[in-house]
């Protein structure tokens, strides 16, 4: 049932974000030099590497870290970066991800590959088993403004929690904190 959802999910959201994602694709392009999608190494269900892709918010040079870890953020951006990930407009090519099976609608946002503490705590857990998220219970919980402690916490809650119904919860309190900006620092 979650596979149907996910996929009913992406062929909405693949017709009503057409027009939207080839705007930011081409504002991307023109504001900055580089590719217009990022691809980076995440860690998927059972620990399984998977290429997800992002509209580019950050500089050709910024170094492959979690942002919290860059020491200044906000001076790898891109002119329209803080725009696409306050808006969460980057996400949207992840719709391909779940359409190929790499990853669900919801569920634990995806690791990045150097992530290991994230990865190591996830998987005492049991989350490892679980197909990463382009959403998820951490995310509407405080998204970048969690510590890890609390993220796996929250992963683990929806481990416990999850089904179609909570999905569809998730799904909407997305929208509404996505609305309001609530919880993104970059």
């Amino acid at each position: 049932m979650k596979r149907l959802f996910d996929l009913i999910v992406v062929i909405v959201a693949g017709f009503l974000f057409a027009i939207p994602m080839l705007l930011v694709a081409m504002a991307v392009w023109f504001s900055s030099k580089g590719p217009i999608v990022y691809w980076s190494k995440r860690v998927g269900q059972h620990n399984a590497l998977f290429n997800m892709p992002k509209f580019r918010t950050m500089q050709v040079e910024t170094p492959t870290l979690p942002t919290h870890l860059l020491g200044n953020p906000d001076a790898y951006l891109t002119p329209i970066g803080s725009f696409l990930r306050k808006s969460s407009l980057d996400e949207l090519p992840q719709l391909w991800c779940i359409l190929r099976g790499d990853m669900s609608v919801v569920g634990p946002r995806p690791a990045l590959s150097n992530q290991e503490d994230l990865i190591e705590a996830r998987t005492e857990k049991g989350i490892h088993a679980l197909k990463p998220g382009l959403t998820g219970w951490a995310q509407v919980n405080g998204r970048d403004e969690i510590e890890l402690s609390k993220k796996v916490q929250l992963d683990y809650e929806y481990l416990d929690k999850k089904s179609l119904i909570f999905d569809v919860y998730v799904v909407l309190l997305t929208f509404y904190k996505v609305a309001k900006r609530e919880g993104i620092k970059h």
